[in-house]
């Protein structure tokens, strides 16, 4: 199978969870976008491609501690490597889902607008203007790079209550997928 990126078979991961440390550790930056950066991104997509419903992807995520992101928006497949934010502004409720905590959504503020800036898959420095759902997933994706997942932004109440949640959602792995909820908190 021949990829975008590529010539390598189709190499899919698997999708780190929550209780995995490798989720809790700050990624690393990637010194050159070389070979193995870019069969990193293929292997990346591939995962992301089998992920049940996922929109983006950060490297830790299949316990690759780089500086890596992929996403695909509506058919528009990119990847960002160092990726950082250096503007954001306004404030904008949602409920966020992740793949390494699956089925669980749980209702969280982010700001509303960013500005991400990294380096492409040509080595050039790029920057991203995004709003809303675009926003929230780099904001999402960038926490994975730094060790931070959702649990962490929440406050104390929610968090214990996200926590239940996830873990009755998945006390069940034996038997038929639990239902997903959402959980709002106001």
């Amino acid at each position: 199978m021949r990829h975008r990126f590529g010539s390598l078979p189709s190499v899919s991961l698997e999708i780190r969870t929550f209780g995995d440390p490798v989720l809790k550790s700050q990624a690393a930056p990637v010194a050159d976008v070389d070979g193995r950066a870019v069969r990193l991104v293929e292997q990346m997509f591939d995962t992301l491609d089998h992920s049940d419903g996922g929109i983006a992807l950060a490297a830790p995520q299949i316990g690759v501690q780089k500086q890596v992101i992929v996403w695909d928006l509506d058919g528009d497949r990119r990847a960002i490597f160092n990726p950082e934010i250096v503007e954001s502004s306004g404030e904008w409720v949602y409920d966020e889902g992740c793949l390494s905590i699956p089925g669980l959504y749980v209702e969280l503020v982010r700001p509303r607008n960013v500005l991400l800036r990294g380096v492409d898959l040509e080595g050039e420095i790029v920057e991203y203007e995004a709003d809303e759902l675009e926003a929230r997933m780099y904001q999402h994706e960038l926490d994975h790079l730094n060790g931070v997942l959702m649990f962490d932004r929440m406050g104390d109440e929610q968090r214990r209550e996200a926590l239940a949640e996830y873990r009755r959602l998945t006390s069940g792995a034996d038997e038929a997928a639990p239902r997903p909820r959402r959980l709002r908190f106001r």
